[in-house]
């Protein structure tokens, strides 16, 4: 897709592309900043379904409006194509810093800090978001992060107009996910958890090589003992992974904010003193 402006912004690149869309870096002349911005490839612009997911998203984070959300400006036509922008994000994903170097334990508190805080805001509105990954939480030139990609959030109080699709990216997916049942926001603790194994250990928990052996390792197999991977975490982390991996829901943290306080604490220090 080569395009010199989508709407009234002038497209300096693209930035890469996915199943739904491909993503820009363009200008907008009319404010004098950088932005993202987020087509819906054509073969997806003629699927009803796919173009309500496109501006669910639009429509979703305009009502959230949190600061650890990265934010939508505009929601327009480029011809028969649906596009979004967004803030630009500088600083790149989660994905990109995993490939380069470790994180700091305080950078990963922090981390969490912020993610638990948003998804606990969009669980307040009863949306989950339900593809929490590393490549969805962007961090800007401050090196802050944030939550993007609600393309495929799902409101707890509506039918998944999906119908019977396994909607998410199974090596984060939870148990019920895969099982096409009710979810809540301990579905997005499940993946966040995830997030937080790799970050430890840098891998992931489960590996499959089809979606019928990841939904398998989600469903039936234990979590990875974190220290035979590492031996230099500590193993009272595999405790905290464990928890938030809890193949019951009812077994997890009641919520992303809960999840991103044991981290806290465990950073701090503060989580052996509870236990004494």
């Amino acid at each position: 897709m080569t395009v010199s402006t989508i709407g009234r912004y002038e497209v300096e690149e693209e930035l890469t592309r996915g199943g739904m869309g491909v993503i820009f870096l363009a200008n907008d002349p009319f404010m004098q900043r950088r932005v993202v911005v987020k087509v819906l490839i054509n073969q997806r612009a003629d699927d009803d379904i796919f173009r309500e997911f496109f501006q669910h998203e639009a429509e979703i984070i305009a009502a959230l409006e949190h600061p650890y959300i990265v934010p939508v400006y505009d929601f327009g036509w480029h011809d028969a194509q649906p596009y979004i922008v967004m803030r630009y994000m500088s600083g790149g994903t989660l994905e990109d810093r995993l490939k380069q170097n470790e994180m700091k334990m305080t950078d990963i508190a922090h981390l969490f800090s912020r993610i638990g805080e948003a998804l606990d805001a969009a669980h307040a509105r009863n949306i989950i978001h339900r593809d929490i990954k590393p490549s969805n939480i962007l961090f800007d030139s401050q090196n802050e992060a944030f939550l993007t990609d609600f393309g495929i959030a799902k409101s707890m109080t509506l039918t998944d107009e999906a119908g019977t699709w396994l909607v998410g990216t199974p090596a984060y997916m939870s148990p019920e996910q895969m099982d096409e049942g009710k979810i809540d926001g301990r579905a997005d603790v499940y993946s966040l958890g995830i997030v937080l194994y790799r970050l430890l250990t840098g891998e992931l928990p489960f590996k499959a090589e089809s979606m019928t052996g990841f939904v398998n390792a989600q469903k039936n197999l234990p979590v990875p003992d974190i220290h035979l991977i590492r031996s230099n975490i500590p193993k009272v982390w595999q405790e905290i992974v464990g928890k938030a991996l809890a193949k019951n829901p009812n077994d997890r943290y009641p919520s992303a904010g809960e999840f991103a306080r044991e981290v806290r604490e465990m950073v701090s220090g503060r989580w052996y003193l509870r236990k004494l």
